[in-house]
């Protein structure tokens, strides 16, 4: 592989999949100058021509060569010129698509964004679908986790600088969901709904914190500020825009989200604090400063960093956490199975399964396990 040209398909080419373009624009650009790698993208699939023409008329800003465009996904397997497909298309449609890649008779390696799938059983078939195909790597798009400040207290927490971890909290106070293609993020039964579409990538976040796996959850949310003057198809959205959510861990820690998307008005969109018996540490973006401090050294000792990572060439909507992504993809699909994606799919099936989780404690106003969620 180390002489070969890589070939991307995008599948879905709205925001998501021009960011993935801009993305690997960068990528091929750095790659081919430090590594002698060529990356391509060839094809580009979707349903919606507008997104189409959008799609190649940034292809032609970025001085890519022109990628064939297709209708459907299974035009571009069928093409022949992907070797890696990034599937960005809405939430609904990613399990039909992940089936159809995985069982084409072609390996095509796979990034799909967030979530793996709108349901805990469709992430579970696409599971035990991916295990028949050793050929194939399946990367899931929870790229939080390599957001500079994100990555630094990652590794605060695994040096054991703050001890057991025992706490952490999450909140993400932020703008209102994004205008998407025919709305389909508008409603819960096309992205899963805002505790999974949202917040799978913090559930994540909180995994990698506590190492350790979620039992029992408790949430309480609400629509209480946006869209509800909104009506497609005569319905009125039924995504909520705020919501507390307790994640216990098999370990004994417990971790909290405080979403809030009605809060423009913020200097941070997310603030982590991870809090162990030792010492706390805490990450800020977009300030990108993280702080941790013993409780033996008190608040003198406290230590303050900027979190940067010069390998980050395109900063992107996700302060250069897209790129991180895909420079790990191009790694794994190089290593040729001899290392596995860096978030798989068990990755994505527990982040989304914690989602509808929270999303079922909302509704039924109680505690929900996840032994009822993942089921056997």
């Amino acid at each position: 592989m180390a002489s070969a040209a890589v070939r991307y398909g995008i599948v879905g080419v709205g925001m998501m999949g021009r960011e993935h373009l801009h993305n690997l624009a960068h990528l091929a650009a750095e790659v081919e100058r430090e590594q002698s790698v060529k990356v391509r993208v060839t094809g580009l699939a979707d349903p919606h021509h507008e997104s189409l023409r959008l799609g190649l008329q940034l292809a032609a800003e970025l001085g890519l060569p022109a990628p064939q465009t297709f209708s459907g996904h299974r035009e571009l397997l069928g093409s022949g010129l992907c070797d890696a497909v990034i599937v960005s298309s809405p939430n609904m449609t990613h399990y039909e698509i992940l089936m159809d890649i995985i069982n084409h008779p072609q390996p095509h390696h796979i990034l799909v964004e967030k979530p793996l799938c709108t349901t805990v059983q469709d992430c579970k078939k696409v599971i035990e679908a991916a295990k028949q195909r050793p050929d194939i790597i399946v990367q899931v798009g929870l790229e939080y986790r390599y957001m500079p400040p994100v990555a630094k207290l990652i590794d605060i927490v695994k040096s054991g600088t703050l001890g057991q971890v025992r706490m952490v909290a999450i909140r993400e106070h932020r703008f209102p969901f994004l205008v998407k293609v025919n709305n389909w993020n508008r409603f819960n039964c096309n992205s899963g709904g805002t505790l999974v579409e949202k917040c799978c990538h913090f559930f994540d976040l909180m995994r990698l914190f506590a190492a350790a796996n979620p039992v029992r959850v408790m949430a309480s949310g609400a629509i209480d500020v946006n869209h509800k003057d909104e009506m497609y198809d005569g319905k009125v959205p039924d995504i909520i825009d705020n919501a507390y959510v307790i994640v216990e861990f098999d370990n004994g820690s417990r971790g909290m989200l405080d979403l809030c998307m009605f809060a423009e008005g913020s200097r941070n969109e997310q603030e982590i604090s991870v809090v162990g018996d030792i010492g706390k540490g805490e990450a800020l973006v977009p300030e990108s400063i993280v702080r941790f401090g013993k409780r033996t050294e008190g608040r003198d000792g406290v230590v303050t960093i900027m979190a940067e990572d010069e390998r980050i060439k395109y900063q992107g909507l996700h302060h250069g956490s897209s790129y991180l992504e895909h420079l790990n993809f191009l790694s794994a699909i190089r290593a040729q199975g001899a290392s596995g994606p860096s978030v798989n799919l068990s990755d994505g099936l527990l982040s989304v399964a914690i989602g509808v989780a929270g999303q079922l404690s909302i509704e039924q106003d109680r505690f929900v396990t996840m032994e009822e969620v993942l089921g056997s």
